[in-house]
């Protein structure tokens, strides 16, 4: 009888000390500030469940990729919002000491006249945050664009040779649309990464969205593009769930991106089962659409203890999940995104990477 295979080194990490330097501190829920989920300590937890695999530090990279993605308005508001917040003296005014918008520029008001920029910066951050709950202080630039780095460093790392690599991004990214932020999400990572994996040569790059949640963000920059395919599975936005308007399974893409976004909208209360049902849909999908290489966005919100979303995925789904994807045998970059409780974040992270590595 033939020896077993013995089990693959584990997939290198990468990730940066910066990525703790912002700290939401609350959110603004239906008009009450509640506590922040996304907290820095989501970074401790997991690097303390990943002991086994060796840590790199993130390289700072450029700009170009990041412009790519992203429009430069919102790179600049992102980089010079909490400098500008304090100087203004919004904390001594209505003692809020975090940038927070609570004027839209929607249709609605702007009701087809063609409207003249706020000046205030407290009616300019709606033009950019879609949102209350996604407050920018001081350190979620360093910290956003030090998530950045650690995608391209992943990138760096697989480009190099490497099967796969990990980037311990926080904060997340996948509801970054190329001119707004919100989710707790400030710069698409996942995306970044998509980018850098097409400009290293792969013609078609796929990027799998396992997070619990719509990554409209994702899909708003690729979403008339043939060479990046997006496909998500996540909770069903039609029984009330972020990102509300996106995510549903009628949209497939435009364009030239026709037929290269597929949504898996799943109903509330769905376990391991049909869930990495789902996630092999999207690996065949994938696969058919002739993708090279491929991006995980690693959101472990699905699980059944996490207090973001009603899905009942248990350790073993995201390690079966991982077996899934990384069975395609693509060059694979995993890019943290959700996952809010933190007695079992580490874990589920760990049990992907141990299913992925394993394929």
């Amino acid at each position: 009888m033939p020896n077993p295979a013995p089990p693959a080194d584990p997939i290198p990490v990468v990730w940066s000390p910066a990525t703790r330097l912002h700290v939401p501190r609350h959110e603004v829920w239906l008009g009450v500030p509640t506590p922040g989920t996304e907290v820095p300590e989501r970074v401790d937890e997991i690097l303390g469940a990943l002991g086994d695999h060796d840590l790199h530090e993130a390289v700072a990279h450029g700009d170009e990729l990041l412009r790519v993605v992203h429009h430069p308005g919102l790179l600049e508001f992102l980089e010079t919002a909490a400098a500008a917040w304090a100087r203004e003296g919004y904390e001594e005014v209505v003692g809020q000491d975090r940038v927070v918008p609570y004027f839209f520029e929607t249709p609605a008001l702007v009701a087809g006249m063609e409207p003249t920029p706020p000046a205030a910066l407290h009616a300019r951050t709606g033009q950019y945050c879609y949102d209350t709950m996604t407050l920018v202080g001081p350190g979620t630039w360093e910290a956003a664009r030090a998530a950045v780095d650690a995608a391209l460093t992943a990138v760096d790392l697989v480009v190099g040779g490497q099967r796969a690599a990990y980037a311990l991004c926080r904060p997340p990214g996948h509801h970054v649309t190329p001119l707004g932020y919100g989710g707790s999400c400030y710069l698409n990572n996942a995306a970044v990464a998509a980018e850098a994996l097409r400009a290293a040569g792969h013609e078609r790059v796929a990027v799998i969205d396992v997070d619990a949640h719509h990554g409209n963000g994702t899909q708003a920059v690729f979403w008339e593009r043939p060479d990046v395919l997006y496909g998500s599975l996540h909770v069903d936005p039609a029984a009330g769930w972020f990102p509300h308007l996106f995510g549903h399974a009628s949209e497939t893409g435009a364009g030239a991106g026709a037929g290269a976004t597929r949504n898996r909208p799943l109903p509330e209360g769905t376990g391991d089962g049909p869930w990495v049902e789902a996630v092999a849909d999207l690996a065949d999908w994938a696969a058919a659409g002739g993708a090279t290489a491929l991006v995980v966005s690693l959101g472990v919100d699905a699980a059944a203890d996490d207090p973001e979303s009603p899905l009942r995925v248990t350790a073993d789904g995201y390690e079966r999940a991982g077996r899934a994807l990384g069975g395609l045998g693509l060059p694979s970059v995993m890019v943290q995104e959700g996952g809010y409780h933190l007695p079992t974040l580490g874990g589920l992270v760990a049990a992907y990477l141990r299913g992925h590595g394993d394929a």
